[in-house]
């Protein structure tokens, strides 16, 4: 992504501003987005989330202070 974005702000001849870099790296960004690939297994990432959600709150231990439970 980021060679895409060195290459695509190469057009410029005369850098103005902030945002102007902003706007060239954003557009550099897009077109890397094309290039880019899906990560094998993207379809189960949910079930991933929840089963690593689950798992976290069967350990979380509550803990006491000033006569208040809260989770930790």
């Amino acid at each position: 992504m980021i060679s895409v974005c060195r290459e695509h702000a190469g057009n410029v001849k005369r850098w103005r501003d902030g945002q102007m870099a902003l706007r060239w790296c954003a557009a550099g960004m897009v077109e890397a987005g094309k290039q880019f690939r899906r990560v094998n297994g993207h379809l189960h990432l949910p079930a991933l989330r929840a089963a690593l959600e689950r798992e976290v709150a069967e350990h979380v231990v509550p803990v006491v202070h000033n006569d208040q439970v809260s989770a930790a």
